[in-house]
């Protein structure tokens, strides 16, 4: 007697069509094959466009902060670096200024503001920059540009303002206070030992122009001794970049640049 074949056991017979499981399987199998590693090129390439992403956002990130420091420079503030002796002590060689340059294009100038202009003519020696070698000189020159880097004040000088336009300013030689249109200033921001001033003079301050002197008397080629000068020792307003506001290197000394307004309460207007 014949027994039965069970399922497990069948086998196909040749040229028969395969059942539909079988072939299922076999699709199966041949995505787990080809398929599969195709799939996995595909996936070891995708972080490609990624990083492209990333790296497009970044530069525009950065091209973003470099635009944005530039026009912080160019309208709101400028960085500084102070080169001589002649505001010791309020200020010494090395530190670090932030200018406003919304003055006095916005806002208005005052007495004992500290100012920084640029040259009016010769008050300086000849100056050249340091030299980094090529490279160098042109990432100070970018750097400096946005704003990045403190300008080094080649060509530019920083003063206090002690007379305003139309004001007469004058001193009667050593041992003798500053006046400002007759009126006597005491002046607590002069470096400790210093004269108002050494040299008697005075000078009637044109319109449009600024008396500007050094709290280190003694050592500040300012308004006083640049009289036979174009300008006449007096400093355009045009010239001016901006009143530094506050000092920002080194930490240790960090803090406002505060005007001493009560210098100057009892100066009379021309």
């Amino acid at each position: 007697m014949t027994q039965p074949t069970s399922s497990d056991d069948a086998q196909p017979v040749p040229g028969t069509a395969q059942p539909a499981s079988s072939a299922t399987e076999r699709v199966v199998d041949r995505g787990d094959g080809d398929g599969g590693g195709a799939s996995r090129h595909a996936a070891a390439a995708a972080p490609a466009p990624r990083r492209s992403s990333v790296l497009r956002e970044t530069a525009i990130i950065v091209v973003a902060a470099l635009v944005l420091s530039w026009l912080i420079k160019t309208f709101l503030v400028q960085a500084f670096y102070i080169p001589s002796e002649s505001m010791e002590d309020t200020l010494q060689i090395g530190d670090r200024v932030m200018v406003s340059r919304l003055v006095p294009s916005h806002l208005d100038l005052h007495r004992g503001d500290i100012i920084v202009f640029k040259d009016p003519g010769d008050w300086l020696p000849a100056q050249e920059n340091a030299d980094h070698g090529p490279v160098g000189n042109a990432v100070v020159n970018a750097l400096t540009f946005v704003g990045l880097r403190p300008n080094d004040a080649v060509g530019h000088l920083i003063k206090r303002v002690i007379g305003l336009p139309g004001d007469t300013v004058a001193c009667a030689g050593p041992g003798k206070p500053v006046t400002v249109n007759g009126v006597a200033i005491d002046e607590p921001y002069l470096k400790p030992g210093s004269e108002p001033s050494q040299d008697a003079f005075s000078e009637k301050v044109p319109a449009g122009s600024l008396f500007v002197m050094g709290d280190n008397r003694q050592d500040s080629s300012d308004s006083r001794y640049n009289t036979g000068k174009p300008g006449g020792g007096f400093v355009p307003m045009d010239d001016v970049v901006g009143t530094a506001f506050i000092k920002v290197w080194p930490l240790s000394d960090a803090g406002l640049l505060r005007n001493p307004s009560d210098t100057f309460k009892d100066v009379p207007n021309p």
